[in-house]
């Protein structure tokens, strides 16, 4: 445990007090979620908070980690990370304001004064996390923080995260859908935008994440590219274990290859649920179009994956009659 403290200490700094402000704010949030019975369309006001902090938590401190790993532009990559955890602390604290104000933080279209001033801050935020996770992610494609399955899982775990965040630019309006509603005291808001398509703000939803049941949802990509980086990371972990007992697995270019596969998969779970949000079809609803574009790249990865374990199986199996050449002594 002195080890993993000490190793902690050395992540982005910034990052890691962004990190820790978070973590205050979901705990803060479940406790709004427990007590306070306001509402905005049909969910608790502190939902949205506790999802946030939540995820920023996670994101927040992978990219303290990654930043402290790099090996070039060091200094650069520090101030990026600090442009990122600033800006984290202030759009995700504007979620906060509202939530206890009683009323949206996204597509919020009100007049009154800190509604307005806050939006414009906002929406500034989104450009800057999308442009400081941008700018880590292309300086991590061009260094070698790790060995090869970690490196390949940084680098396609970033670049899907960067993806994953892109869409929330439509997520903060750019898809100009017009509501009217009313905030958790029955006041009316005007919405300039929507996360659903197809159908109403608001709808019926999935527990705790609240997707659309009833139609598209951009969340949904949102989230999964998002956390790639994680789940890659999870990964290399998972391999890096199942390597101790399996000889096979041993090989660096093996569990490579291998997290290759994954985000192979991955990919196309990402694909697959951004198309079907843009069709206005709910995630728990897919048709054929759907299952087949899923499908396609499950066949894919299948084939990948058997490629490479059969490969792998290959390369270390010794011949059982394969015996030492004797030798001959020559007079």
């Amino acid at each position: 445990m002195h080890k993993v403290l000490a190793e902690v200490r050395t992540w982005h700094r910034p990052l890691m007090v962004m990190v820790s402000a978070m973590a205050a704010l979901v705990l803060v949030a479940a406790v709004g979620l427990l007590v306070d019975n306001r509402e905005i369309l049909n969910e608790s006001v502190w939902l949205k908070p506790f999802k946030f902090a939540l995820s920023f938590v996670l994101y927040g401190a992978t990219l303290a980690w990654l930043l402290s790993r790099l090996r070039k532009a060091k200094r650069f990559g520090w101030w990026t990370g600090t442009v990122f955890a600033l800006t984290g602390v202030v759009d995700v604290g504007f979620i906060a304001v509202q939530a206890a104000r009683g009323t949206f933080s996204h597509f919020n279209d009100n007049t009154d004064t800190f509604n307005q001033v806050g939006q414009r801050i906002f929406s500034s935020g989104v450009i800057g996390l999308f442009g400081a996770s941008l700018v880590i992610a292309i300086m991590l494609q061009f260094q070698r923080v790790g060995d090869a399955p970690l490196n390949r899982a940084i680098r396609t775990g970033v670049a899907l995260a960067v993806s994953g965040m892109f869409l929330a630019f439509y997520l903060v309006g750019a898809n100009g859908a017009e509501t009217r509603t009313t905030d958790a005291y029955g006041q009316p808001v005007d919405l300039a935008g929507s996360h659903t398509i197809g159908v109403e703000t608001g709808g019926p939803g999935l527990p705790l994440v609240h997707w659309s049941t009833e139609g598209g949802d951009l969340r949904v990509p949102h989230f999964i590219g998002l956390h790639a980086i994680q789940v890659l990371l999870a990964v290399v972990l998972l391999l890096s274990v199942l390597a101790t007992r399996v000889v096979w697995l041993r090989p660096e270019r093996v569990r490579a290859r291998l997290v290759g596969v994954v985000a192979i998969a991955y990919t196309g779970l990402m694909v697959a649920t951004s198309a079907q949000a843009f069709r206005g079809q709910s995630v728990i609803h897919p048709d054929g179009q759907t299952l087949g574009l899923l499908g396609g790249f499950v066949a894919l990865s299948l084939l990948a994956l058997a490629f490479t374990i059969t490969s792998a199986r290959r390369q270390v199996a010794v011949p059982k009659h394969a015996a030492a050449p004797e030798r001959t002594l020559v007079p």
